[in-house]
């Protein structure tokens, strides 16, 4: 999904970087030389990684053959984290990053952090290594426990291909088959695992690097033609539409072509917050704002559609049980999207199986671009107006996420900001989202700890840009990956953390409510095991020790205000900030949700 704010050119990187002694070595003399060639003549801008014995050929070449430079190393203190930076960089960009993984135990940390990346269908490079596959070249005892007969199978469930290539004449082939695929929509990780010996293996003098300039990324799919001219054929006769726009490019002409469908269709446009921006949020055809789980209105406009169009929105089948129950709606349903080519039996991302009459297999924006190029001449309907933007509320107490929108909007005024990440109950009526980059979605595979390498990523992305990254980040979230924020300090990535501090796992709390309603049981225990509280970090302090400046913990109005002022301005400066807010935790973060949920429309 490529971005209509592409990263500035890696000549011209402001990203801080560590600088090797002495010229490097220009001649391609080892295996580990071939594949630091191959990411750079592939224009792959940053690494992220975490330091290992199993590529230290890769490494040395990355340091004394390629200078850190194209890609530059960006140290990490954890695996996790570095595959979520690579995420958050496909989020904006639609492009792979590049991420090494040290041997079997540091795929082992990277896990959580690929399923997310595959189930939110991002592009991404993943270097493995092995100990010597040649049990002979193995030194003791490590090399033995950081061999695997099968490194792929870890992850093969959540990626989109691997491989291992065998010998330094088949590492050029693997590498761009890997980035062909991880590149081609619809996207996902790509896992190479490198043998520590063939690494350090000299090249043979006859070596010569393989053209690949032939194998690029194939365009988007477009759905055939007879399933454009049917579902063409059901919306003409349909008096109700309600378009529901998921997964897309995140690029404004695009974006301009889904407003375009849904206004010559008169249609009602649906967003979800998985997602993110698709299309303004404060179009007069928006229901409501962009939602996780279909709100009580939103649901009363689905069942008064006759016809539903689906545009790579996620869970087809789970929203049409939301809105109808078990049974199959009455509506006409029309699909678009090809996601099914990834799904593989092992894990259950396809979701519940929806009812479709006509399916448009294909990149969902090819399918937008050909629905529109045959209702083009169709008479435009006369278009609702525009609603008028409610005025700031919140709480006498307790600051809440709205005084968090408030204050960060007075502090960043008409500059463009792009939220890499948002609490639940952000308040869109106060904040209308209007451009694709302004809301990147949620992190795929519900892994909690993925926000902060997210906001990294998009950061990085974003450096260049006149664009302010932010993560609206939980404590629990922010403090599952805090050693994050060393990175962004290190490499001086300017990035905005803003921690929606409530002091607890506050969505399992409701989870414990629901369960004790069921039973008849206490309620009012449903606290008990998920408050981050008593004592309740300092994240402030972790943030400060690991080189960010920060400001919290924030419990005034006031003070609110004046911080995210000097936040802006040091990240504006392009430096890495973090404030740490306290926010409502019980019944006012749900009076939000609610206020939310049951907006008229």
């Amino acid at each position: 999904m490529p971005s209509s704010n592409p990263p500035a050119s890696i000549e011209t990187s402001k990203i801080k970087r560590e600088l090797p002694e002495g010229a490097p070595d220009q001649n391609i003399g080892w295996g580990s030389d071939v594949v630091a060639e191959l990411l750079r003549r592939l224009e792959i801008p940053f690494i992220a990684l975490n330091p290992g014995a199993s590529y230290r050929g890769l490494h040395d070449s990355l340091v004394n053959y390629l200078g850190n430079k194209k890609p530059q190393m960006l140290m990490c203190l954890h695996e996790e984290y570095a595959v979520s930076i690579a995420h958050g960089y496909a989020k904006v960009t639609g492009k792979a990053m590049a991420v090494a993984l040290h041997s079997n135990v540091g795929l082992m940390h990277g896990t959580m952090a690929i399923f997310n990346a595959f189930a939110d269908r991002a592009p991404m490079l993943i270097l493995g290594a092995t100990g010597p596959v040649d049990a002979v070249l193995r030194r003791p005892w490590v090399d033995w426990l950081h061999t695997a007969q099968d490194q792929g199978a870890l992850v093969r469930n959540f990626i989109k291909w691997d491989d291992q290539p065998a010998s330094i004449e088949a590492i050029p082939e693997s590498i761009n088959r890997a980035w062909k695929l991880t590149n081609m929509t619809p996207s996902a990780p790509v896992y190479i695992c490198l043998d520590a010996a063939i690494q350090e293996e000299a090249i043979a003098a006859d070596f010569a690097m393989p053209d690949f300039t032939r194998a690029q990324p194939a365009p988007p799919s477009r759905p055939a033609r007879d399933a454009v001219s049917n579902a063409v054929k059901k919306l003409s006769v349909a008096k109700n539409i309600v378009i529901l726009y998921g997964r897309g490019e995140r690029t404004g002409s695009a974006m301009q072509q889904r407003v375009e469908l849904a206004e010559k269709l008169g249609a009602k446009i649906m967003t979800d917050l998985k997602s993110g921006v698709m299309v303004p949020t404060d179009h007069p055809l928006h229901v409501g704002a962009p939602f996780n789980k279909l709100p009580p209105a939103h649901r009363k406009v689905l069942q008064q559609a006759d016809l539903i169009l689906s545009v790579g929105w996620i869970d087809l089948g789970g929203l049409l049980h939301q809105a109808f129950g078990r049974s199959h709606p009455e509506k006409t349903i029309i699909h678009a999207g090809q996601d099914m080519v990834l799904h593989n039996g092992w894990g259950k991302e396809h979701f519940a199986l929806a009812p479709i009459d006509v399916e448009l297999v294909g990149d969902p924006d090819a399918a937008v671009r050909d629905l529109l190029a045959e209702i083009r001449d169709w008479p435009q309907p006369n278009l609702p107006e525009a609603q008028t933007p409610q005025p700031p509320a919140h709480s006498d107490n307790a600051l809440s996420l709205r005084d968090i929108a408030t204050a960060l909007k007075i502090a960043t005024g008409d500059d463009p900001v792009t939220f890499a990440a948002l609490a639940r109950g952000w308040p869109f009526d106060l904040w209308p989202m209007r451009h694709p980059l302004d809301y990147l979605g949620k992190d795929g595979g519900g892994g909690i700890g993925s926000g902060p390498g997210l906001v990294i990523g998009a950061g990085l992305a974003l450096h260049q840009s006149n664009r302010l990254t932010v993560g609206i980040l939980g404590d629990g979230d922010a403090l599952m990956s805090i050693n994050a924020l060393w990175t962004a300090a290190k490499y001086e990535v300017p990035t905005l953390f803003v921690i929606a501090n409530n002091r607890s796992y506050f969505n399992d709390e409701i989870h414990q409510q629901k369960v004790a309603e069921k039973r008849g049981r206490n309620v009012e225990n449903r606290w008990v095991g998920q408050r981050i509280d008593d004592p309740a970090p300092n994240i402030s302090e972790l943030a400060k020790s690991l080189g960010v400046d920060s400001i919290g913990p924030v419990t005034n109005r006031d003070n609110l205000a004046n911080t995210m002022a000097k936040a802006v301005a040091a990240v504006r400066a392009g430096r890495p900030f973090l404030i740490d807010v306290v926010i409502e935790s019980n019944a006012g973060r749900e009076a939000e949700v609610a206020r939310q949920e049951k907006r008229r429309l």
